[in-house]
Parts: C-alpha cells; structure tokens; sequence
C-alpha cells in the first residue's frame, strides 16, 4: 500500500519571528518535493508568521506543538484547537515526551487532545515511545501499544485516517542516539498492527507513522527505506533549512 511520506519538523522553543521568517526565506527557495508532505511546527508566538510565510506552498503545512482538549475557558497559557484553526494549523503534535515528562500529561489528557484535534479537523501526530529504562526491561513493545490502545479509546474507526502517530523512543530524543532502523520497523509495525485490530487491516495500511529520535540526513534513508515507516518527526535537524531539506530531499520513497 502506497502511503506519501511526511516529515514534521519540531522546533520545540526555538526560533523568534524574525528567526521563522530569515529560515523560510532560505527553505521555501528549495525544489520541495511535492512527493513528500512537509510539516513545519514552530512555536505559538511564530505560528502566524509562518502562516504567511508559506501560503502558496500545498505540501508545506502548518502544526502546532500542542493544545488544549477545550474549546474555551479559564486555562491560563494555554490554545485551543479552535484557535489553530483560525491560523489556519492543519496539524497539532500531542503528547510528546516532553510535554508527557516535563508537565506531567497523562494517557488520558492524550486522548482528550486527540478527539477534540480530530473534532476540529485538525490532523494530530500522536507521540508514542519508551524510555532506556523500559527498554532495557524488555517491555517496549507492551508499553507503546498500552499508549496508541489509550490514545485511540472512544475513537471512531473512520476517524483513524485522520491520524498520523510517531514513535519516539525517549532514550533517542536530542541524544544523538538513534533507534536502528530494525528496531524502528519493529516496534512501528506493531503499532500498525494494533490499528489493524482496533479497525481493519486496509485503514492500518492507510495509516502514517513517523519515527522520531536524532533524525538528521545521515540516517533518513535507512528509516524510510523500512515497509512502515512512512517518514520523520524531526527535532534539532528542522531548525536548519540546508539540514532539514536534505532530510526531505531523502525521504520519497
């Protein structure tokens, strides 16, 4: 089954206004790949430049690194999926490690995120991943599937296409370490397995997942050569427009 690759690059709280438009000024001149769609996630103070930045450009979409489950309310500092479609954000990353390990989200704030994302007609690209620890007790495997299970609780079926989910071992996250391409293929056909068991195995085919984890040119290539790996949530490597179109660049398949 035929699934177009994506890459999603991550800038987490980097980049200014004036940093978001001086990197655009140097990608948007690249030969994009329209074989290839292309996510670029600043951060909220820079979503509205970037929107401008790339209007014209189909296969570069804007995505934000978070949101609230709500639509509205009293929650100081916080953006709602109705805010992002304003912008307009075609997609939200949610439940990434950082925000899972730095502000305490739960499985079940994930999956909140997920169906208001998906209320809202926003594409979420759903965090998974384990740490060294687990993996060393040999429970990746249990543990990522526990969370896409948790993630997709009161899902519609038909609703899983709007999905994408990235694996991202958190042992591999800004470490320079990365996941071997087997272990990579591995653990992301599992998740597509478990989507195969939750829908049927031609929604699972449709399916994108993405890996994660000190993604950078050098080692794309094996990644996305793998049967279900459909493409990269790429961290420190999207900051640099030369960096992250390499990335792109290497990633049709």
């Amino acid at each position: 089954m035929s699934r177009k690759p994506l890459i999603a690059g991550n800038w987490k709280m980097n980049n200014s206004i004036s940093k978001t438009r001086d990197f655009f000024d140097e990608f948007l001149k690249k030969p994009l790949d329209q074989g290839v769609d292309i996510v670029i996630c600043p951060p909220f103070t820079a979503i509205l430049a970037a929107a401008e930045e790339i209007k014209g450009h189909d296969n570069v979409h804007l995505g934000a690194q978070n949101m609230h489950w709500e639509d509205k309310g009293a929650y100081t500092g916080e953006i709602s999926p109705v805010m992002l479609r304003e912008i307009p954000c075609d997609y939200v990353i949610i439940g990434h490690s950082e925000r899972r390990q730095y502000f305490a989200e739960t499985d079940e704030m994930v999956n909140k995120k997920v169906k208001a994302a998906l209320k809202h007609n926003l594409i979420p690209i759903v965090c998974v991943g384990e740490t060294l620890e687990q993996r060393e007790q040999g429970i990746t495997m249990s543990w990522v599937i526990s969370q896409v299970e948790k993630a997709l609780e009161g899902v519609d079926e038909k609703q899983l296409k709007s999905i994408v989910f990235a694996y991202e071992p958190i042992w591999a996250i800004g470490t320079g370490k990365t996941a071997s391409d087997d272990d990579a293929q591995q653990v992301i056909s599992g998740i597509r397995n478990k989507i195969g068991e939750f829908s049927n195995a031609e929604i699972a085919g449709n399916v994108r997942i993405l890996y994660g984890g000190s993604v950078k040119p050098g080692n794309i290539e094996g990644l996305i050569k793998k049967p279900d790996i459909d493409g990269a949530l790429v961290g420190g490597a999207s900051l640099d427009a030369e960096s992250f179109f390499s990335i792109i660049s290497l990633s049709r398949k």
